[in-house]
């Protein structure tokens, strides 16, 4: 029998009209006027939450262009380009609840690696198939996820296919000091390493019998990070004093900004390039974070006491490089807007608000639908939805000590913890059907 087109027709009003409230309310949120978003949307029963946006004045403007009487009022530079499709988290769109990934809560220990000291450093290489970790015993391993994932489930791996061998695959011996970061060359088969011993280390690990870096750059302090540039020819690196480095992979120089007051006045805790390449964030014990342009090195934004004065110990990027996830001393964890330098949304409630000893990181996971954030005092993870920053399942993260490093797979269900109990631990999601 054929649906009458008068009843199509009204479902399809009233879909719009919940649309339409959906954006008003973000939009309220994202003009700061929290009470009223938040009467108005109990009022028409919004459900999910509505996030921070200004989607609603994006498409207005887009739509007056349309209107003969108004396009000579306006500029073609409206924000039309924030209408272009973009993977990943995006608050300018409505997101299908359906949709979301399984919640990291649900996934279960894979495999399990330990050291002979603390570990704290981890890295998943850009295709996702390889890990990293590193110690303060100045020891570097590299695992391979299929070979972790087959040694915890082995009557699910293909009776037809090789015997898998052990999922430690190589172990770099070149450090004489704490590892204190490590990331993988977003194209190559090359680890970079920070330590504590004032080096940065380059591995070739293609080379199974090779222990030893390729290219040793050796810097004046203790050195606490580091990260490629998307393209690989150049890395960040930063140290117990606060001057940010940026170094040509190929050549060793080492560039810095020239300008003393761009600079942070204390330690750098975390430093990440966005996806695009255009610029890097910085966030430092000074309690600030810094977006720093990638050609001519210097800073062009900071963000003061992001923090509330506590230390910030971690910054992310999302995939789309138009905002920056933060966390900080004070156990909160921050969503930033870059365009506008606005915090638009605060994921708060994990444990220790305000006591950590140690430095956390709050991540996205491979489809930023979650964010992640290990609680120090439960050894606990916590999550919320990236969205509306309700607050999901809490799970034990099983260490018997302080989890210091939490790093999520950007291509899979899959995520690393590294702990004071010397071990790191891979976590993932299988198929469940």
């Amino acid at each position: 029998m054929k649906e009458n087109t008068g009843d199509v027709d009204t479902r399809n009003v009233v879909k719009n009209r919940e649309l339409l409230y959906r954006m008003i309310i973000s939009q309220l949120y994202y003009d700061g006027f929290q009470p009223i978003a938040a009467t108005l949307a109990a009022a028409v029963h919004a459900d999910p939450p509505c996030p921070p946006s200004d989607r609603l004045i994006n498409l207005m403007m887009v739509g007056l262009q349309h209107e003969p009487d108004r396009k000579d009022r306006l500029a073609a530079s409206s924000g039309a380009e924030h209408l272009l499709g973009t993977t990943g988290f995006d608050l300018e769109y409505e997101m299908d609840a359906s949709s979301l990934a399984p919640e990291p809560a649900t996934y279960e220990t894979a495999y399990v690696t330990s050291h002979k000291m603390a570990c704290r450093a981890g890295a998943f290489s850009a295709c996702g198939q390889l890990v990293a970790t590193g110690s303060v015993d100045a020891s570097i391993k590299i695992l391979d996820v299929e070979r972790m994932l087959a040694k915890s489930a082995p009557e699910e791996v293909d009776p037809g296919r090789e015997q898998q061998g052990h999922p430690v695959i190589r172990t770099l011996y070149d450090h004489t000091d704490e590892i204190t970061a490590l990331d993988f060359h977003p194209r190559e088969q090359i680890l970079v390493s920070a330590s504590r011993d004032c080096c940065i280390k380059l591995f070739d690990i293609t080379k199974a019998s090779a222990k030893k870096a390729y290219k040793s750059i050796t810097d004046a302090e203790q050195v606490l990070c580091v990260a490629f540039h998307p393209l690989g020819d150049h890395i960040i690196a930063s140290s117990t004093q606060p001057v940010i480095r940026l170094y040509d992979v190929t050549t060793s120089q080492c560039f810095v900004c020239p300008i003393p007051s761009h600079h942070h006045t204390k330690q750098v805790n975390s430093i990440k390039f966005s996806p695009n390449g255009k610029y890097f964030a910085s966030g430092s014990a000074d309690g600030a974070v810094k977006l720093w342009d990638t050609v001519s090195n210097r800073c062009f934004n900071t963000f003061v006491n992001a923090h509330d004065g506590f230390e910030v110990c971690s910054v992310a990027f999302t995939r789309n490089s138009k905002y920056l996830l933060t966390s900080g001393r004070d156990s909160s964890i921050k969503l930033w807007e870059l365009a506008s330098s606005r915090c638009l949304i605060q994921y708060t409630g994990a444990g220790t608000t305000g006591k950590q000893d140690h430095h956390a990181q709050a991540v996205f996971n491979h489809t930023e639908d979650y964010v992640m954030f290990p609680d120090e005092a439960t050894t606990s993870l916590c999550t919320w939805h990236s969205r509306s920053a309700s607050r999901c399942q809490l799970m034990s993260l099983g260490h018997n000590g302080a989890v210091r490093f939490i790093v999520h797979s950007g291509t899979a269900p899959a995520f690393l913890t590294c702990s004071d109990d010397y071990r790191a631990r891979f976590w993932y999601r299988r198929n469940t059907h």
